[in-house]
This record gives structure tokens, C-alpha cells and sequence, in this order.
């Protein structure tokens, strides 16, 4: 599961809104420029990168649940040697789940209690 880019975060959930469905179940139209939170608010949905950090803070809680002599649960927690190249660093997935724990208030080893649904 890779990083998902901030500019990719905001084209999803623009996407998400445009969607014909959502606004015509709400008997909304575009130009009543209704906010895409109450529209959200109204159908009990949740936000897409909120399922987004859902996802990834369960699989990541599925990485902590395999044995120890696993080999993907090796590779996710080896260390990388060697110099980073030059420029702004790209972000990892260990960042990622740290933002994504902080976001929900969970402390990494509590991720795995995520389940669908919520934290």
C-alpha cells in the first residue's frame, strides 16, 4: 500500500463529491452550492480519506499481528542503508501510519483494533 499524495486526497474527494448520486438522493443541485460536509452529514457518510486512513491503519494492524519470522513483517520493519537522494524526501508508509494514528487519536500499537466502522 503506497502513500497517497496530498493533491490525490484532494481529487478524490472531489470526485467523491461530483457524483451525481449523492447530491440527487439529497435533492440538491449544484448551483444551491450546498457544503459537501452537510451533504456527508445528511447521507451518514464519511469522508473518503477518513476510510483512506481506515484502511491503511487496518492493514497496518495486520502487519503487527503476523509472526514475527514473517517475511513481509521483516521487510516492513528492516531499515534502509545508504544516503537518501537530494531534494525533499518522499514520504513513507511508517510517516503515514503516524499521521494516520495521530489523526485518530490511537497509539501505534492499538491499530490493531481498528475494525470497519470507525476507531
Amino acid at each position: 500500500m503506497l502513500p497517497v499524495r496530498k493533491e490525490n486526497e484532494v481529487a478524490l474527494q472531489r470526485a467523491e463529491m461530483r457524483i451525481l448520486v449523492v447530491r440527487w438522493m439529497c435533492e440538491v443541485k449544484v448551483k444551491d452550492r450546498v457544503r459537501s460536509k452537510e451533504l456527508r452529514e445528511r447521507l451518514g457518510l464519511d469522508d473518503i480519506i477518513f476510510i483512506l486512513q481506515l484502511n491503511t491503519l487496518r492493514w497496518y494492524g495486520h502487519m503487527l499481528r503476523k509472526e514475527d519470522n514473517d517475511c513481509v513483517k521483516k521487510y516492513m520493519e528492516c531499515e534502509v542503508e545508504g544516503a537518501r537522494p537530494r531534494g525533499r524526501p518522499k514520504r513513507t508508509w511508517r510517516e503515514v501510519v503516524q499521521k494516520d494514528c495521530q489523526a485518530h487519536k490511537l497509539k501505534r500499537e492499538y491499530a490493531t483494533h481498528v475494525v470497519d466502522g470507525g476507531s
